[in-house]
């Protein structure tokens, strides 16, 4: 079980406010690491920094918005210049799908959500891939969706964004492995937080919760494992591959 524990690594989450970034800043700092927190709200940033270092973690915000490559750069030097190192990057910045046919997506629309779901991503890991590249070893986690695996009614932007990032993380797998940088990602089906959760309290919850083998919608905590198992040696020779949390949603 030593191989879980994350003492002396350093993490950096983004979308860390709200949702599935939140919940993972938690679980990483239970397992030990030093958390530094990143997303476009401070005042949110602020309350989960101080909710972290209550129960004895050691975290720190970092606020920016993963779209804007200035701020990205920002955010890693700041890591590097608080903590000396960057272990681990969990990389779950994302905007809320949008629900509606693909004939009436709007160009603005469609761009929005590309930029901060597809090219934010990217920004954040080239960003962390170069500092981990140099010190010789690290682990990147995409956090992408059931719906860049199957395909998604009135989805398409968004689907699309995680659709690409499961390619990218592949291809960062494939070109970092060899000098120890581990990338995968990491699926989530639907879960009743961050921004699933408007979807989930539409007219189409129903319908969505029929299609769950499980029967339920996931909860944040029931990602946890996955987490800390990526972060972790525990995951040493993983790379490349995806994991997925979403309660049989892919079996069918």
């Amino acid at each position: 079980m030593d191989a879980f524990d994350l003492s002396g690594r350093v993490a950096w989450v983004t979308g860390a406010s709200r949702g599935l970034g939140r919940a993972a800043a938690g679980a990483l700092a239970r397992a030990g690491a030093t958390v530094a927190l990143t997303a476009r709200t401070p005042d949110d940033l602020a309350e989960v920094e101080k909710e972290l270092v209550a129960t004895g973690a050691d975290a720190y915000a970092v606020p920016g918005s993963v779209a804007v490559a200035d701020d990205v750069e920002h955010a890693t030097a700041a890591v590097l210049e608080r903590s000396g190192r960057l272990d681990i990057a969990f990389l779950a910045a994302a905007i809320s799908p949008i629900y509606k046919r693909a004939e009436h997506i709007t160009a603005d629309e469609w761009r929005s959500i590309i930029d901060v779901n597809l090219t934010g991503t990217w920004n954040c890991c080239q960003a962390a891939g170069r500092i981990m590249l140099e010190a010789g070893g690290g682990s990147i986690v995409n956090v992408t969706s059931v719906s860049g695996l199957v395909g998604t009614e009135r989805l398409a932007p968004y689907a699309s964004a995680k659709g690409a990032l499961e390619i990218l993380t592949r291809c960062l797998a494939l070109e970092w492995a060899q000098r120890g940088v581990r990338v995968n990602a990491l699926a989530p089906g639907f879960f009743a937080a961050g921004v699933g959760e408007p979807l989930l309290e539409s007219r189409w919850r129903d319908t969505l919760l029929a299609k769950i083998p499980s029967g339920r919608f996931g909860q944040v905590e029931d990602l946890d494992g996955a987490v800390v198992f990526l972060a972790s040696d525990a995951s040493r020779y993983v790379t490349g591959t995806t994991i997925v949390v979403d309660g049989g949603w892919t079996a069918q």
